[in-house]
């Protein structure tokens, strides 16, 4: 059993101050307010740890190397495939494992990895047809993050349309191939799980959905949703239905259902989500950095369907950064201040529930052993008042993690990555030198 004392702490009720958290194992065994310090003492304000919801680790090599000139989403996307193009398990490894730990000095304790990249160049299996996935799951083990496994079914090029030359790795060749490759990858590790996806309606045809629908089974089943409007356009022509309705009408909408961004929504697709209790996950900083657009998040939350975050194609890697656009982007398309509380934000940066991990998110007796603790004395939250320090802080401010019982960061460094900075730059260096 190991005591830790929070000089504050985000409680499931709000701020607490001077909190005594005993932990056994992976999990919290008590929590006691106004004690005195004692055991580790974990000075700044101690809340339950980031769930990064959506993120694609290998569009990490992209940061600062697509931003030479005008373009679109689909320019990128071109950036994008050439990347992946170069790939293989074993550099797929030495990436998500600088990436993740890089989650992790930035507070995030669990990711669900939307993972679509499963073969070889021109879509040849690997011998072990999973070795992408395992490579991924030995990178999140190593950096001591939890990890959903989010197999993502990509079949299509576009509506009607058959995959392209880079998509070819992406592609089972059918649904049920894809579900049976999907089904024999078997995690280790009590760190990692599984879960299921949908890239796209424009990837994956309807019957095909109804297939990942099936496979999900209670895990947690995400797909992109309504991105660009060009999307929207694409399935009204080809299905006489918008994004959602499609979804719905392949019964891929439920509880466990996560929608991906849910930029471009008409009022009906909102209470379609809403009716279903699907979440929605918004990727503020990635959005923004492809000009996707600032998506209805208040309305969606007004609707009844629950948000949550993600850094997506990790333009940025900071989940404070995350919280505040989910707030600023409001006030920008709306011209007012205060559009969330801060109860609300918390929510959506600690829902870990959106990629299956119930137990995770919450400072309390019987929830897993995830903790962050937030410098509230640092150049930039010096003087802040500690609940509002999340508008105020940077990821470079989280001096402890701890994930299911383990410390992962020490005074600001990873425990057992050494030097994750150096690691990514000589990985991106050998992906991107032509």
């Amino acid at each position: 059993m190991s005591v830790y004392w929070a000089e504050y702490a985000w409680l499931p009720d709000g701020l607490a101050e001077r909190v005594t958290i005993d932990v056994a194992g992976s999990t919290i065994r008590s929590v006691a307010r106004g004690t005195e310090p004692n055991g580790n003492v974990l000075h700044g304000l101690t809340v339950p740890g980031f769930a990064n919801a959506h993120s694609h680790a290998f569009h990490r090599a992209l940061r600062g190397r697509t931003h030479h000139g005008p373009g679109s989403f689909w320019t990128w996307r071109e950036r994008m495939y050439a990347v992946a193009d170069r790939l293989d398990p074993d550099s797929y490894y030495r990436l998500a494992r600088g990436v993740y730990a890089e989650m992790v000095l930035a507070g995030y304790t669990s990711v669900g990895e939307f993972h679509y990249l499963h073969h070889a160049p021109g879509g040849v299996a690997y011998t072990d047809p999973n070795a992408m996935s395992a490579a991924l799951a030995a990178a999140a083990q190593d950096a001591g993050i939890r990890l959903t496994l989010l197999d993502t079914c990509y079949l299509s090029g576009g509506f009607g349309q058959q995959p392209d030359e880079h998509q070819h790795r992406f592609s089972d060749g059918d649904a049920a191939a894809w579900a049976e490759r999907s089904a024999a990858f078997k995690p280790e590790s009590e760190l990692v799980r599984t879960g299921v996806a949908a890239h796209s309606v424009r990837a994956v045809p309807p019957r095909a959905l109804a297939v990942v629908a099936q496979q999900a089974d209670g895990r947690p089943v995400h797909v992109h949703l309504s991105e660009q409007p060009a999307e929207n356009l694409d399935c009204l022509a080809a299905h006489g239905l918008t994004p959602t309705a499609l979804l719905a009408d392949s019964g891929l909408l439920g509880p466990d259902t996560v929608a991906v961004h849910a930029t471009h929504m008409s009022t009906a697709d909102i209470q379609m989500l809403a009716d279903a209790r699907s979440r929605a996950c918004f990727c503020p900083t990635t959005e923004r950095d492809l000009g996707d657009g600032i998506g209805p998040a208040r309305e969606l939350l007004d609707a009844g369907v629950r948000l949550c975050l993600g850094t997506d194609s990790h333009a940025v890697v900071d989940g404070f950064e995350e919280w505040r656009a989910l707030e600023l982007n409001e006030r920008l398309a709306s011209h007012t201040r205060g559009r969330f509380e801060i109860a609300e934000l918390f929510g959506a940066a600690t829902d870990h529930e959106s990629i299956g991990w119930p137990e995770v998110g919450r400072i309390e007796a019987g929830a897993a052993a995830d903790l962050v603790t937030v410098d509230l004395d640092s150049i930039r939250t010096a003087g802040t008042e500690p609940a509002a320090a999340l508008f105020a802080a940077s990821a470079t401010d989280i001096r402890e993690v701890l994930i299911a019982g383990r410390q992962v960061v020490s005074e600001g460094r990873h425990v057992s990555v050494e030097s994750p900075e150096i690691i990514l730059r000589e990985e991106i260096r050998t992906l991107c030198t032509p």
